[in-house]
């Protein structure tokens, strides 16, 4: 799988555009949902799964350094809720995340979703103007396609990472991925 595959994928499937669509509304700052929501639908695609796995959440990632209270990002979650009460709605503005992660500020939401935990995970898609998706993987799809789990530079040998990928037990859905710890 390329990545126009993973973008036709995303585009031909109507919950993730309704999904995508609903946080284009907001005209969020560098907007962006990333993690699971298209890892997952990866994965279940390249397990041949005919049911959408279930996510716990939806992560909608912004970047705004004007305006970094964490209440403004409530605010946001409560609007996308109104408007589509099914979907587990989390957001976050990554102009205050990197203070939460004890790292440098991040400069835009892909330098902030390059230092996510894992590298299949590290990846996210956003709508352009014409409502086409446009995906974002700072550390390639390589991982992702290849279904290896493995830390981003910024996790090698971290407990964060171990701790992760242990309690996420990623291989429990999806049988064909290997985690590297």
């Amino acid at each position: 799988m390329n990545e126009k595959e993973i973008i036709a994928h995303i585009e031909e499937d109507l919950w993730m555009m309704h999904v995508l669509e609903t946080v284009q509304l907001l005209k969020l700052p560098d907007w962006w949902i990333c993690a699971g929501f298209v890892r997952s639908k990866v994965w279940d695609v390249l397990h041949g799964f005919s049911e959408k796995t279930v996510l716990p959440d939806v992560d909608v990632i912004y970047y705004d350094h004007r305006f970094q209270n964490e209440a403004i990002e409530k605010e946001l979650e409560r609007k996308l809720f109104s408007l589509s009460p099914e979907i587990p709605w989390s957001v976050k503005n990554q102009a205050r995340m990197h203070r939460k992660n004890k790292m440098d500020p991040y400069t835009d939401s892909v330098d902030a979703m390059s230092k996510f935990p894992e590298t299949a995970t590290a990846i996210g898609v956003t709508l352009n103007h014409d409502g086409r998706a446009i995906l974002a993987a700072p550390h390639s799809i390589e991982d992702l396609v290849r279904m290896q789990v493995k830390a981003t530079p910024y996790f090698v040998n971290s407990a964060v990472y171990k701790k992760r990928v242990i309690e996420k037990d990623w291989a429990a859905v999806w049988p064909m991925v290997k985690v590297t710890l």
